[in-house]
């Protein structure tokens, strides 16, 4: 068995390739597992908030998109909107942001292995994974929402109440704003993410188990934007959403991004929770000090996941959810404030 690197990093999406490019500049020998070809896909938003966009920016990154003026909740004739207060965000198609990454993390001479690591076992050194020869110091496994290493290692939890899925198309339409639309109808909420100038992304975020054009119906004024020919791109879906992780730092095992646990997409911040975790593990690290890494995630994720179990909670109740965007109307600023402590 070879003497090991210092990062064996399982999962090549957003979360994973930050981890990889961070841990390179550190000088940390590292490598990444991940069985699919780049670009991967997925179905998300594509909406970077302005704290994603920092981040990328950070790392010398440049990713190629549609500005992001704000947030804007949309039900029937009613509209609230908030305007980012610290720099704009970016609407970019998953395959251009993960290419970006991938290219970064190769030209940072990091191996890109084509393996799927579903097992893992640890000793009080590393961490091998069995049937091959890699072994490493730490492994991080950002293998997303629903991650085989957690489930392998019995950290998972099992979740009550109704699941939530997502599904996202694109439709080759001019984008009517620079907003990000959030339209609530009686079953779930409609995404609409500028991302060209002849692009959007619908993703629509419900507990209904139906087709993607059923659910679109609900929202009879944005479906009237977006006929059936104008479809750019499969449906593809993802969920149930809610996952939650027993811990973040499992012995020799760091869990970052969906991995490390996920409340909902409805505020639409996985990938800036995701470069931010990044950096966090890396830095703890290279401290040494990894047991702070789990102090340090729950700190710069607080406020999302309460604000985000929040809402979602009140999405859930069927005397609150009709009163959201109503409530949000009303209070203008404390919509703003809310909004811009999540960006």
């Amino acid at each position: 068995m070879s003497g090991g690197h210092d990062l064996l990093i399982v999962g090549g999406g957003p979360a994973g390739l930050a981890t990889a490019l961070h841990a390179a500049r550190a000088g940390l020998d590292t490598v990444v597992a991940e069985p699919r070809r780049a670009p991967i896909d997925k179905a998300c938003g594509e909406g970077l908030m302005p704290g994603a966009v920092r981040a990328l920016a950070a790392l010398g990154l440049q990713v190629t998109g549609h500005p992001l003026t704000g947030i804007r909740y949309v039900q029937g004739s009613r509209r609230v909107q908030a305007a980012f207060r610290h720099g704009p965000g970016l609407g970019a198609r998953r395959t251009q942001l993960h290419s970006v990454l991938h290219r970064a993390v190769s030209e940072a001479g990091v191996s890109i292995l084509p393996l799927r690591v579903e097992e893992v076992r640890q000793d009080f050194t590393g961490v091998t994974v069995p049937g091959t020869d890699l072994r490493a110091r730490w492994l991080v496994a950002a293998d997303g929402l629903h991650s085989p290493v957690r489930r392998s290692l019995g950290l998972g939890v099992v979740q009550r109440g109704t699941p939530r899925y997502g599904l996202r198309r694109h439709y080759s339409v001019p984008p009517w704003s620079a907003y990000v639309e959030v339209h609530w109808g009686p079953h779930g909420e409609a995404y609409v993410t500028p991302l060209g100038p002849e692009l959007v992304g619908i993703a629509l975020l419900t507990s209904r188990r139906a087709p993607f054009d059923t659910q679109l119906r609900c929202f009879p004024e944005l479906a009237a934007r977006l006929p059936a020919e104008t479809a750019a791109t499969p449906v593809r879906g993802a969920g149930p959403l809610r996952q939650k992780a027993l811990t973040r730092c499992h012995g020799r095992v760091l869990f970052v991004g969906d991995a490390a646990g996920y409340v909902d997409a409805l505020t639409g911040e996985g990938i800036s929770l995701a470069l931010s975790g990044a950096q966090a593990l890396v830095d703890n690290v290279r401290r040494g000090s990894p047991g702070r890494y789990e102090a340090d995630w729950n700190r710069a994720t607080r406020r999302h996941r309460l604000l985000t179990e929040l809402l979602v909670r009140a999405r859930q109740q069927p005397a609150l959810a009709p009163r959201i965007v109503p409530t949000a109307e009303r209070l203008p600023h404390l919509f703003a404030a809310a909004v811009n402590a999540l960006a």
